[in-house]
């Protein structure tokens, strides 16, 4: 990434975490992209209940950042909107699974060899997770696509393990 990349990955990190205490949650996961490209995600986000629609459902709101870091190129990053459902398999703190399409922002349309050709792609993600110490653990296997709005739409996966903890 480019020093300014950097300087802009480093402001909005430092937006997601003064904004956290407001958001309720902070996760950060670690992984790797389709092209073995090293994926760091950071995000805030909130739990909203949906017991109105079944005792068990809930709707996560996240925010955050993909940062990915390559040998070969610079690397890229990008903003993203998560909205995910959570369907919680036995009780308020049981295994969970989160499924949901949103979207990101890439600082460049290129991720070592994939062309990605739009800076905007959705993101679609599913996730299976349980409590941990104070906290919830998951995996994610996360699809970003422009959706066919533009060719060449090589697209990519990451997956990712992650913990989510209060702030």
């Amino acid at each position: 990434m480019s020093l300014e990349s950097h300087r802009a990955a480093c402001a909005a990190l430092t937006l997601l975490v003064a904004c956290g205490p407001a958001m309720a949650d902070l996760q950060v996961a670690v992984g790797a992209t389709s092209e073995s490209t090293v994926a760091l995600k950071v995000e805030v986000d909130r739990i909203v209940p949906l017991a109105s629609l079944h005792p068990r459902l809930e709707l996560r709101l996240a925010t955050g950042l993909l940062l990915l870091s390559s040998e070969e190129e610079d690397g890229n990053a990008a903003w993203l909107l998560s909205p995910a459902l959570r369907w919680t398999f036995s009780g308020e703190r049981g295994a969970f699974l989160e499924a949901g399409i949103g979207g990101a922002l890439f600082l460049e349309t290129r991720v070592d060899s994939r062309e990605l050709s739009t800076a905007f792609q959705f993101e679609d993600r599913l996730a299976l997770g349980l409590p941990w110490a104070s906290g919830e653990l998951s995996l994610a296997l996360t699809h970003y696509s422009n959706a066919g709005i533009k060719r060449p739409n090589d697209g990519l996966e990451t997956l990712t393990l992650g913990y989510r903890y209060p702030l």
